[in-house]
């Protein structure tokens, strides 16, 4: 054991399958939040990004999404209701969520609920994303549940998606929630 604590992910530090040395030091780009860490209300807000034309192209070509508003230039101009292309919605709320993303290594996905596409997003449109934590509670013996609201703007602050995502995380004290939890 060293002399000093890894600042992150101290849970997944000590892997049996590395060299020692190489286990014993703190995981970067991971937090070691618990649900005691998580406050209802608070806010943060992510970096912007831009969504080019070759990522859009790249995740249509991953998902196979070949419809022709997020595909075709030409319908889209001439057909389409927007008159330019879109970036598919499915694009949308994974690069908006993944802008606030951690790599918590006590958090697991449970669920989105609420998921609802305000406003089209199109190429080279840049988005952000604020993420609130709406609530939490004690669930299960080992894990609480917390539930954020994801909302992704696109350029000087327009809603174009809104959505609850459903998180389960460990507690760092589970004796602290003995009879407290619903399962």
């Amino acid at each position: 054991m060293s002399d000093f604590a890894p600042t992150v992910g101290v849970s997944s530090t000590r892997p049996r399958n590395m060299p020692a040395d190489h286990a014993a030091l703190p995981v970067w780009n991971a937090e070691n939040w618990f649900y005691e860490d998580w406050p209802a209300g608070q806010k943060i807000r992510s970096l912007r990004r831009t969504i080019a034309e070759s990522d859009s192209h790249l995740f249509n070509t991953l998902v196979t999404d070949i419809h022709p508003y997020v595909q075709d230039q030409m319908f889209a101009e001439s057909e389409g209701v927007f008159g330019k292309r879109l970036v598919a919605g499915a694009f949308v709320f994974s690069a908006g969520l993944g802008l606030v993303a951690t790599n918590c290594v006590n958090a697991f996905s449970y669920g989105y609920d609420k998921l609802r596409f305000i406003k089209p997003v199109f190429l080279n449109d840049t988005i952000y994303t604020i993420r609130t934590n709406l609530e939490k509670r004690p669930r299960y013996k080992e894990l609480g549940l917390i539930r954020a609201s994801y909302e992704v703007f696109k350029n000087e602050g327009e809603l174009v998606l809104y959505c609850e995502h459903l998180q389960t995380v460990k507690y760092q004290n589970p004796d602290d929630f003995i009879g407290k939890t619903e399962k």
